[in-house]
């Protein structure tokens, strides 16, 4: 870790405080490329009624749109808590280069944010997660993807 980590931490932890005095939760991230913020984002759950309104998928939604580009490969996400799996998974899809945090699950958990059980449930079977998870493949399942293949114009993820 470098001094100009401890400083991008330094400014997602600020905006995490602040977004709690605001009323919103305590997560906050930036995402950076040259030594430059090209977006932020604080969590927004309860304000926007938005489970995916996540500090990490803010300040993603936030660098997509500004670089008008939903891939952000060489930049790094700051972060004032570990990534949870949903934030975590973002971060790959949005192919960045590097995800640096400072508080970890244990904080969060401390915090009243049980991440943890989301890890644990993923490592289960899904016949015992709370929510019921069903495959139903009608004849034509695969319509989309051969659609998708078929379009000569489409963009690769």
């Amino acid at each position: 870790m470098t001094n100009t980590d401890d400083t991008w931490l330094a400014q997602a932890i600020e905006l995490a405080v602040h977004n709690v005095t605001a009323g919103g939760g305590p997560f906050g991230a930036l995402i950076v490329r040259d030594g430059e913020i090209v977006a932020t984002g604080q969590n927004r759950v309860t304000r926007d009624l938005d489970p995916t309104a996540h500090a990490e998928v803010q300040a993603i939604r936030n660098a997509c749109q500004a670089t008008g580009d939903f891939r952000l490969a060489g930049m790094t996400l700051y972060t004032s808590c570990e990534p949870c799996p949903l934030c975590i998974s973002a971060s790959l899809w949005a192919r960045l280069d590097r995800v640096v945090y400072a508080a970890d699950r244990d904080d969060a958990a401390r915090g009243g944010f049980d991440d943890r059980e989301f890890y644990e449930l993923f490592a289960r079977d899904r016949s015992t997660w709370p929510t019921r998870i069903d495959e139903l493949r009608p004849a034509d399942a695969r319509a989309p993807f051969d659609a998708w293949l078929a379009h000569a114009d489409r963009t690769a993820y």
